[in-house]
């Protein structure tokens, strides 16, 4: 495959400017004015037009008195009095009809842009959150917090109606709180909500004493209160490697006074995928000396390294003479890192664009990636430890997994861990995984690339099974042989790329709807647990309900049930409560068991 044509950087897509007169109408009031002497003029505001009735005045500028000939003074007033007031009887007429048709429309994208995020600047969210930080001990007074408790700023997101998310992490006797995270939602009026990750009111005996088990080498004193009454605990980091070369940094939270083992889990989320397919790209590069390095200063500055085999440190950062990498092979270095850092640029473009979100914390810096993990090593994986994705080459060094879906998953790990931290194990560990995979779909139907067109398919271009088939199915994800339809009692035991089937089929029935449907040139068949029929409102509003729930509803022990909630207030937010939006988001989790 001959090398492919230079490219730069990918220009990100924005819609068409609204001129500054159209956008100071775009409120649902419509101006009359009736001023003698001057011509009436109705705006509308519906889609920023403007309805003229007559003609704008004939000399000089909207405001200015027109001088008519004394001759003709009274008849030219009256005349133009009734005229003013036939024009006023149909541009009211007009203004009732158009209300009729637009002004719902108006009210309901009005509502959807009120409840959407601003994208803060770096020093924009470094200042909230030092000024939440500052009255965090009166919020604490506020929402009823214990005299032992403080709190600590994780996270601040405001919305464009002036409503402003505040996460928080928990503290005890200065001990930090697992499970004890919380939401504060403030609206511009005052008035003050909150969603916590935990309702039981904390009172442990944080004494030397209290802690009969002596400490796990290398272990912290933390407050267990995820798991029912909150207890003194150790939790301890085992840093190693899987049987499949993937690190592992296995967190383990022993009860202080017993040694009973409360909970485990693995800091490192792992995805799957090895493609290269996804044509010629353009690459955000940086001129560094007589170089090119892949070096995205556009996107935060993202960065992408070659390990060369390796399973630790950075690697080398990626340079070229010309700037034209890769060729669309596994024989040639450049192209796994092509792959790679051209998901990690479309999304950050579509987290910008489509969720108004600067960055995976949102604080326009950049997480970086690395290529040519280990060797031979079939997977791809997220560490909040180094904030880096890394991609191995997969079955002989031949796939890396660097495709578009796997590069938005991977980045979506760490969305979620900087915000709503859902614990990757159980519920809401599967819903850890539907997140990666519901935005990782989103970011590769945003990306529109006609060599890996977007569907609802994760990995369909690995072929990791050896048969041609996906890794998972969103429409009905049993088709896998492992993953859950529907919600049950049982479904958090399975692994948490399994128990995310509901929440994945969930988000497709949002989407698209029940029964069969062709998207892209591939043909789904969802069904229903209840057989009922679930009408889809389209893939960009269930991305944006769910987006919003987990950036500001969702909490680090959030589960099914919990994920309903979250959503279905999320809905409310953006659509209102009754919504047609939101009798989808309910009808879609019945239809897999989420009640």
């Amino acid at each position: 495959m001959p090398a492919p044509p230079r490219h730069r950087r990918r220009t990100p897509r924005h819609p068409p400017p609204i001129p500054a007169a159209f956008t100071a109408e775009r409120t649902s009031a419509h101006a009359l004015r009736t001023t003698e002497g001057q011509i009436l003029v109705a705006h509308l505001s519906a889609r920023g037009n403007f309805l003229a009735l007559s003609p704008p005045p004939p000399h000089g500028h909207q405001g200015e008195r027109v001088t008519h000939p004394t001759s003709s003074t009274r008849t030219t007033t009256r005349s133009h009095t009734k005229a003013l007031r036939a024009a006023a009887l149909v541009a009211s007429a007009a203004m009732v009809a158009l209300a009729v048709q637009s002004g719902p429309a108006n009210a309901a994208a009005e509502r959807e842009a009120g409840a959407t995020a601003v994208a803060l600047t770096g020093s924009a969210r470094a200042t909230a959150i030092a000024q939440a930080q500052a009255g965090a001990p009166a919020t604490a007074r506020a929402i009823g917090l214990g005299s032992e408790e403080r709190l600590v700023v994780r996270d601040v997101v405001k919305d464009a109606d002036g409503t402003v998310h505040t996460r928080y992490e928990r503290t005890y006797a200065g001990l930090p709180v697992l499970g004890g995270d919380l939401i504060v939602h403030q609206k511009k009026n005052g008035n003050r909500n909150t969603t916590k990750a935990t309702e039981v009111r904390i009172s442990v005996d944080t004494k030397k004493a209290a802690a009969a088990v002596a400490a796990p080498e290398g272990a912290r004193k933390v407050v267990w209160a995820a798991g029912g009454t909150p207890v003194l605990a150790w939790e301890k980091v085992t840093e190693g490697v899987d049987h499949d070369g993937t690190p592992s940094e296995l967190h383990t939270i022993t009860d202080a006074r017993t040694g009973e083992v409360l909970h485990t889990y693995d800091a490192i989320n792992t995805g799957t995928g090895h493609s290269q397919y996804s044509g010629t790209v353009g690459l955000g590069t940086q001129a560094g000396g007589s170089q090119f390095e892949l070096n995205d200063s556009l996107r935060g500055g993202h960065k992408t390294y070659d390990l060369n085999g390796a399973t630790n440190g950075t690697g080398s950062l990626f340079t070229d003479a010309d700037d034209t990498w890769g060729d669309g092979t596994a024989a040639n270095r450049q192209t796994a890192a092509v792959d790679a850092h051209y998901g990690a640029a479309v999304t950050w473009d579509f987290y910008k664009n489509e969720l108004g979100r600067l960055g995976i914390r949102g604080d326009g810096a950049a997480a970086y990636s690395r290529v040519h993990y280990g060797n031979a090593y079939v997977n791809a994986f997220w560490s909040d430890q180094c904030f880096c994705m890394t991609y191995g080459d997969g079955a002989g060094n031949q796939k890396p997994l660097t495709s578009l879906d796997v590069a938005g998953h991977e980045m979506t790990h760490g969305l979620t861990a900087s915000t709503a931290g859902l614990r990757y194990s159980r519920e809401s560990g599967g819903l850890n995984e539907a997140t990666s995979d519901i935005l990782g779909t989103s970011v590769e139907f945003y990306a529109a690339n006609a060599d890996d067109a977007g569907d609802y398919l994760i990995g369909e271009k690995i072929d990791i099974r050896g048969n041609g088939t996906p890794l998972r199915y969103m429409d009905k994800p049993s088709r896998d042989g492992n993953s859950a339809d529907y919600w049950s009692r049982t479904v958090g035991r399975l692994d948490v790329h399994y128990s995310s089937g509901p929440a994945n089929h969930f988000f497709y029935l949002l989407s698209e709807g029940s029964g069969a449907k062709t998207v892209n040139g591939v043909s789904y068949d969802s069904p229903t647990y209840d057989g009922s029929t679930v009408t889809g409102i389209g893939r960009v509003k269930a991305y944006k309900i769910w987006y919003k729930a987990l950036s500001v509803y969702m909490t680090s022990s959030t589960d099914y049930a919990g994920a309903r909630t979250a959503t279905l207030q999320a809905a409310a937010d953006l659509y209102g409560s009754g919504s047609a939006e939101h009798q989808a988001v309910a009808a879609a989790w019945t239809a897999v068991n989420v009640k």
